[in-house]
């Protein structure tokens, strides 16, 4: 098998060749001692993606936004239209994941792909991921908050939810979810693959009883009509066509996910085989799930009036509506509770590990302490740890204003694609040959089509997102992510300049071949040296 070693590689990357699967102490492909135990398996790593991804709980919990644009028709072919273009940034991804299986993820790939500029465009991603990941699990500990609350208040007539009482659920959530990564280290395994089942089987059953419970109730179910035609325009913007696309926020917030598994590569075998796998496994079934769950809720409203006006959690109206009682209503919301709350401990197995990599490579403040891996936890426990304390802090600024919090979490999309940008960009405009194949390539023109595809998505739909959700628009309904966004690559861009003599960056390393590690052949290149010993 020949060997394809990077046309430019950054001063403060080493070309060397190591194992695929390294053991404890050995070097691994990120250049650095294997520290991590891999205690995760094929099913597992799955169970991660499914459970992280979580598409149709996502989407049940941030449903408003598809319902203002475009109605039930929109969120679906919202939704469908967002999966093929994710499709595309997966297999992106998927491909640098195989060929660099690093627990750091795009950080790693952007440091490499980008060659003779890897270091700055390594920093940059590896941040933008990071603070993306910290505000997802905020996002998700915030809509953990808001179903408990409504589960509370749909027992008690005239209940009026307060900012507090949600954001005492979100602390609940934030650190039960924080201590079962730091303490259940072992368990982690196991917890995500009976997750990936809750999932599965969570969706089923709210299909089937929304299939089944208008007709026991006698009420009507919804027309075809309703469902795949009559399109709802709440925004005030008079185009129907910018409203679609900016109403696929809501399909790129629920299936924008695909680099979570990423961040295990370092605790699994074969990573640079089950990574792409459990890539593909997490937005095929999340894609599914997600679209199946839709259609059965829109066939089951009855009043789609009562559904807008129902406030910020319109899920919880939906389900009344479908079973015509409470305790049916809550019943179905502990289904969605269950998987989301599940969600939120795979935010913070991705966000503590991807602030780990960061700190092991010196761009982090205290790197020394954050790159610790704890001997008795066998975990980033350190890195974990900041990550619920930033998560506390965002909730603090909801509790003083829920515009300001919005702001922060409605970044994530943002944050997420400009840092896969800035992995796959550069190594579209190297012409891919700063990269080593993997176990999944894709080979010549199909390479060139999908990163060109990727690249123009994220560029154009960056830019759609940051538009204001509605007209006319005031300070409390204007949509900040521009701002947050901007204000957040400032501040990497800041700590880039004060931190850049210290950083180290990703190393570039060469898997040794397996035989099965790549498809096609790749160009020859010299031997690589052997790996250095970490300092």
């Amino acid at each position: 098998m020949k060997q394809h070693v990077a046309a430019e590689i950054s001063p403060h990357v080493l070309a060397a060749s190591v194992p695929e699967t390294a053991a404890v102490g050995e070097v691994n492909i990120s250049g650095h001692r294997q520290e991590l135990h891999r205690n995760f398996g094929l099913w597992s790593v799955c169970g991660v993606g499914i459970v992280t991804g979580n598409v149709w709980s996502a989407l049940g919990g941030s449903i408003v936004v598809a319902l203002y644009n475009g109605g039930p028709p929109g969120a679906i072919y919202e939704l469908i239209a967002v999966a093929v273009f994710y499709a595309f940034i997966s297999a992106s991804l998927a491909e640098l994941a195989s060929a660099m299986p690093a627990s750091s993820g795009v950080y790693h790939w952007a440091a490499i792909a980008a060659g003779r500029y890897g270091r700055a465009c390594g920093f940059f991603a590896g941040w933008l991921n990071f603070l993306a990941w910290v505000v997802g699990a905020a996002s998700i500990s915030f809509i953990v908050g808001n179903q408990t609350v409504a589960m509370y208040a749909a027992f008690h007539d005239g209940f009026v939810v307060q900012r507090w009482h949600v954001f005492v659920s979100y602390l609940i959530c934030t650190w039960i979810s924080c201590a079962t990564v730091l303490f259940a280290n072992k368990a982690l395994p196991l917890l995500v693959t009976l997750g990936m089942f809750c999932v599965v089987a969570g969706v089923v059953m709210t299909i089937i009883v929304c299939a089944v419970m208008p007709h026991v109730n006698g009420t009507p179910y919804a027309s075809n009509a309703f469902v795949w035609k009559d399109w709802e325009n709440e925004t005030g913007y008079s185009s129907n066509g910018f409203v679609f696309l900016a109403g696929m926020l809501n399909g790129a917030y629920a299936l924008g996910t695909p680099d979570c598994v990423s961040h295990l590569a370092e605790e699994i075998p074969k990573p640079s085989v089950n990574v792409p796998k459990a890539i593909f496994a997490q937005m095929s079934i999340g894609f599914l799930t997600g679209v199946f769950f839709l259609i059965a809720i829109f066939y089951a409203i009855n009043d789609f009036d009562a559904v807008v006006e129902s406030g910020t959690f319109p899920l919880a109206e939906i389900y009344r509506q479908v079973t015509g009682s409470r305790g049916g209503s809550l019943g179905l919301l502990i289904l969605i509770f269950l998987p989301t709350f599940l969600c939120c401990i795979g935010c913070y197995i991705t966000a503590g590990r991807m602030y780990w990599t960061l700190a092991r490579d010196n761009a982090t403040p205290f790197s020394s302490y954050y790159s610790r891996v704890s001997p008795t936890f066998r975990n980033p426990f350190n890195a974990t740890l900041f990550c619920g304390i930033i998560a506390t802090v965002l909730g603090c600024i909801y509790v003083g204003s829920s515009t300001a919090f919005n702001a922060f979490v409605a970044s994530f999309v943002e944050l997420t694609t400009l840092s896969y940008l800035m992995a796959i960009l550069p190594h579209l405009l190297s012409r891919r040959a700063n990269v080593t194949p993997g176990w999944f390539w894709m080979n010549g023109v199909t390479g060139y089509m999908v990163n060109i595809v990727t690249c123009l998505y994220i560029i154009g739909f960056d830019i759609i997102f940051c538009f204001p959700y509605a007209l006319p628009v005031d300070a409390k309904s204007m949509n900040y992510t521009s701002l947050i966004t901007g204000g957040l690559f400032l501040f990497v861009a800041a700590w880039w300049f004060a931190r850049q003599s210290a950083y180290v960056g990703p190393r570039s390393v060469v898997m040794q071949n397996e035989g099965d590690m790549m498809w096609g052949d790749s160009p020859v290149g010299d031997p690589a040296p052997a790996p250095r010993s970490e300092k």
